[in-house]
């Protein structure tokens, strides 16, 4: 198991500076979340490009802005949308490519949103096979708001799909719909291959490090038991933590405690 932080806990800070901050804090690995389109591209592509060759820092997965429009373009009956948003996801595996990427974060439909499972796996599959055909993977997360924020729906994909469902639990997603992130990683297993993490308590679900009370020594070692390989990356909302430093601070706590679980 490995740690990270996401470019997403210093929204609206732009992204290169973001991943100008964890670099430069000395964080070995992180994900990007792409806050708009132009983000894909000169100047901010290269520039991100350079501070990953000069740290050294290994970029695991990316996160479209465009998680909002998921439902419509991918989840609904106008095939014309399912095609054009292959195509536009294309351009974010080739993003993808260039930092060396593994893992792309799919949020998937709103649950007001009705679609049989069937129909879900099969535009899930077709997003699945144009990551494949880019050398990446598709993982979708446990977003409360959605359908697969559910885990028994996440459950059923896991039996339709074998090892082509792969998911990104997220901590605070899972207490959102009111469960249990250790109750997801028994139910899901080797199925979880990245996690976004975030501690819970009296005080919220998107807390630093040991600023909750949720049992996180026991869930980092049902991962362990799972054979889980990936990286937990702290994600948190920026007034959840003071600055960078803090920041910066509270992924060490974290970081010592997955090593030593390890």
């Amino acid at each position: 198991m490995q740690t990270g932080i996401t470019t997403a806990s210093f929204y609206p800070m732009p992204l290169e500076k973001a991943f100008a901050q964890i670099a430069e804090g000395g964080v070995c690995s992180a994900e990007i979340f792409v806050n708009t389109h132009c983000e894909l591209y000169d100047p901010y592509l290269s520039e991100m490009l350079a501070v990953k060759r000069e740290y050294g820092v290994d970029v695991v997965a990316v996160h479209p802005f465009s998680c909002a429009v998921e439902t419509m373009m991918l989840f609904t009956d106008y095939e014309r949308r399912v095609i054009d948003m292959l195509d536009y996801y294309k351009r974010f595996f080739e993003f993808m490519n260039q930092f060396g990427a593994d893992y792309f974060i799919l949020h998937g439909n709103k649950k007001e949103n009705k679609i049989q499972n069937e129909l879900y796996f099969e535009r899930y599959m077709r997003l699945q096979e144009a990551a494949y055909s880019c050398g990446v993977s598709v993982l979708h997360e446990n977003v409360s708001r959605c359908t697969a924020g559910s885990m028994t729906f996440l459950k059923e994909m896991a039996d339709a799909l074998g090892e082509n469902a792969k998911f990104v639990l997220d901590t605070k997603q899972a207490h959102r719909e009111g469960g249990d992130p250790l109750e997801f990683v028994k139910a899901l297993d080797n199925h979880i291959k990245h996690v976004h993490f975030s501690d819970s308590g009296a005080r919220g679900d998107c807390l630093k490090f040991g600023d909750g009370e949720y049992d996180n020594a026991a869930l980092f070692k049902e991962l362990k038991s799972v054979g889980f390989t990936g990286h937990i990356m702290l994600e948190l909302y920026r007034q959840n933590y003071k600055d960078t430093e803090d920041l910066l601070q509270n992924y060490s706590l974290l970081k010592k405690a997955v090593e030593n679980c390890r």
